[in-house]
């Protein structure tokens, strides 16, 4: 049962989900505010930092130090020197930004953010998890706990740097009322499929046990209804920092129709849409078994591949469908730290060549994106041929990637994705007075490289802050953490009461 004991002072589980706020703290913008006035009075309703290093991820990749950089009504107003920017805007909140630095916020194309509950069970059994138990972390849970495991998770991708997210599941409007409250720009990709001869990804011994796959018309049709009740219900909402975009689950879940039926919603609205593809070795066998194809080809074959697309994963894309994915400009969410993680190197730098623009998501239970930055970078460089091993790719590659792949990634690159005048104000300041980050002779290189979450003091989202020097803004981040752990204790203590998980062993002579 679970243990009431201090239900005085938590907030109920209905109160966290709607989002309780805590008062904004001194010196920081109520949302209103960013509208209430212009640049006529002096910019009282701006915010600038002053003497900062700012890494704009722009065309030519700079790192400008010194300077200042501006922010009203949701975009950067200006960046330049520090006088002049503050010349410009008399009556701002001055940021000092002397020691820190501004980066353009983080952006995660590829999550399933529930599946936090499942830390340390999903992380090293393979995938799918090999591990057979006879229940599953998310099998003791309510749907209103499962909404805190997304929420806590949402925590999680904002004080490690991420500011757009892209929620890939079935069902996101149970949650996304609570996830609106974090502040985060959404992407909800409400995901639909169709097959009823197969209740999962491909695994070996689903392959193993395999029919030839059937399709469900009324499956398909009341997945799109999902998808287009979400859209009209949320998609533009929060001064438009929430996206509604369509999703086909799987390659291997799919029907041609509902592929047709993902993309004509997509292009009818104007929107980006995703997919997971070639996941595993499994998925490629089923595919060949029963289409013929593997499972790009087969997209490609539906009319699916194309620029809006941004497809998860490509771990086991062989050159037929690197070139197809090449040729009609598709973009791939490489989740490089769950790829490592499941002992797996996409071939991510013959995707680059054939054409893709590469994104990055943090796939299930760890959604740091500094972390996956990290790996992807290591991951491509140990991939390459190069003359000199370790040049390729830089760490302005991986921010291109994170930020401006991703941009592209949601269908708003020319609102977010790096720091320039008249983009949105989602940016992350960074302290750089840490022993692993000073000295510095290239910043961006050394914290991509050493960096940690903790050195993130404060995330703007729309030119509001959602967290400012490491406190979270937006909700009561202490209480639904309580929370959130007293749900582990009782799932996990009720997993593991008979022992231990088994864990294979390594052989040792």
């Amino acid at each position: 049962m679970h243990d009431n004991t201090n239900e005085k002072w938590l907030l109920s589980r209905r109160q966290l989900l709607k989002g309780a706020s805590l008062a904004l703290g001194a010196g920081v913008l109520a949302p209103a505010s960013l509208n209430a006035q212009t640049r006529s009075n002096g910019g009282a309703d701006a915010v600038v930092f002053t003497h900062t290093t700012v890494v704009t991820n722009d065309a030519e990749r700079r790192t400008l130090l010194d300077v200042a950089l501006a922010v009203q009504n949701g975009v950067i107003a200006a960046i330049g020197d520090t006088n002049e920017v503050l010349a410009q805007f008399p009556n701002a909140q001055i940021y000092d930004g002397s020691r820190k630095a501004l980066l353009p916020g983080l952006i995660n194309c590829h999550a399933h953010l529930s599946a936090s509950l499942e830390r340390g069970f999903n992380e090293d059994f393979g995938f799918p998890n090999s591990l057979q138990l006879p229940l599953s972390p998310g099998r003791l849970i309510s749907d209103e706990e499962a909404t805190l495991m997304s929420v806590v998770a949402a925590l999680e991708a904002i004080r490690s740097g991420t500011t757009t997210l892209v929620e890939n599941v079935s069902g996101i409007a149970r949650d996304a009322s609570a996830l609106s409250e974090t502040g985060l720009r959404w992407v909800f990709a409400e995901s639909v499929r169709d097959i009823t001869t197969v209740d999962g990804p491909m695994s070996p011994p689903r392959l193993a046990n395999s029919v030839p796959p059937q399709f469900s018309d009324q499956l398909r049709v009341e997945g799109m209804q999902r998808i287009a009740d979400l859209h009209s219900a949320w998609h533009g909402k929060q001064n438009g920092k929430i996206s509604v975009f369509p999703a086909a689950a799987l390659a291997e879940l799919s029907s041609p129709q509902l592929l047709h039926d993902v993309r004509e919603f997509a292009e009818k609205y104007d929107l980006g849409y995703t997919i997971h593809m070639t996941q595993s070795q499994a998925e490629v066998d089923f595919m060949l078994r029963y289409h013929g194809v593997r499972p790009a080809l087969f997209l490609e074959q539906h009319g699916f591949l194309g620029p809006r697309l941004f497809a998860a994963h490509a771990r086991y894309c062989d050159a037929t469908e690197i070139e197809a994915l090449g040729r009609t400009r598709t973009i791939i969410s490489h989740q490089a730290a769950m790829a490592a993680n499941r002992g797996v190197n996409p071939p991510i730098t013959a995707l680059r060549a054939a054409g893709c623009t590469i994104a990055n998501g943090t796939d299930n239970n760890n959604n740091d994106m500094l972390h996956v930055m990290k790996t992807a970078i290591s991951l491509e460089r140990i991939q390459r041929n190069d003359e000199i091993p370790g040049t390729l790719p830089q760490p302005e590659d991986m921010l291109a990637d994170a930020c401006g792949g991703g941009s592209q990634a949601v269908n708003q690159a020319s609102a977010i994705g790096s720091l320039e005048v008249g983009k949105k104000a989602d940016l992350l300041v960074l302290d750089r007075m840490k022993p692993h980050l000073t000295p510095s002779g290239r910043f961006l290189s050394v914290w991509i490289h050493n960096g940690q979450p903790s050195d993130i003091e404060s995330v703007m989202v729309d030119g509001e802050f959602i967290m400012r020097d490491h406190k979270i803004l937006t909700v009561d981040e202490a209480a639904i953490m309580e929370e959130v752990f007293r749900i582990s204790e009782r799932v996990w203590g009720r997993m593991l009461q008979d022992g231990p998980l088994p864990l294979p062993r390594m052989q040792v002579r």
